[in-house]
């Protein structure tokens, strides 16, 4: 039944139906199914389908912003259901997307992972220079940089977060997380990130694990 239920949120946001993701997501909270693994593999599943189809250049930009829309609709529903943990001194992660790039879905759901891990994040936004991270992240405090795009033309604004960082003798304080649909671990390792992930659910728990590593080198 659970799994069902997951193949056919997936699906919904896949073939644009937000009303059919609304209902698909009542039934999930009705049926007590998990409300994290029900964003993680049913509607983030669904949106990074269609990522691959628009990669594929079978689904375009507006295909894209009605998956979208089908996906946020499921997120109203479910989010309210999240089991967030609660953690006393809330490590903080600074996200946003690179400048030159006004493309969120990912970020968003990174965001919402993160926080249901029980991290503080503070988001940027979209289109983000390269300074701003760096300024925000030392202004409060922040464990963690996440930065995402899906342009290859914006790709370097991850690197030159990095050199920032490495200018003000930050880097080996601040970690740097990557993603899009462009980003490999290549890419990653190639300009000196500590991290890259494919999806939402796994940035969470390596973001955990990034803060966990700094936490006991400074101990």
């Amino acid at each position: 039944m659970k799994d069902d239920l997951l193949k056919e949120l997936s699906d919904s946001v896949l073939n644009m139906q937000e009303e059919e993701t609304i209902e698909i997501s009542k039934k999930c909270v009705e049926n007590n199914t998990n409300a994290y693994e029900a964003i993680d593999k049913g509607l983030a599943d669904g949106m990074n389908r269609a990522g691959k189809l628009y990669e594929e250049e079978e689904y375009y930009i507006p295909e894209l912003l009605l998956c979208s829309d089908a996906m946020y609709s499921g997120l109203d529903i479910l989010k309210p259901h999240l089991e967030k943990e609660e953690t006393e001194n809330k490590a903080k992660v600074v996200i946003g997307v690179v400048e030159g790039d006004t493309h969120d879905i990912g970020k968003n759901l990174v965001k919402i992972m993160m926080e249901t891990e029980g991290l503080e994040v503070i988001d940027l936004g979209r289109d983000i220079p390269p300074i701003d991270f760096v300024n925000k992240a030392k202004e409060v405090g922040a464990s963690i940089i996440a930065l995402s795009t899906l342009m290859t033309t914006t790709m370097d604004g991850m690197a030159e977060v990095i050199n920032l960082l490495k200018k003000e003798g930050l880097k080996d304080k601040i970690s740097v997380m990557v993603g899009g649909g462009p980003i490999s671990q290549s890419f990653a390792d190639k300009i000196g990130a500590d991290a890259y992930t494919l999806d939402a659910s796994k940035a969470a728990k390596r973001a955990k694990a990034l803060i966990k590593k700094q936490t006991a080198e400074i101990i």
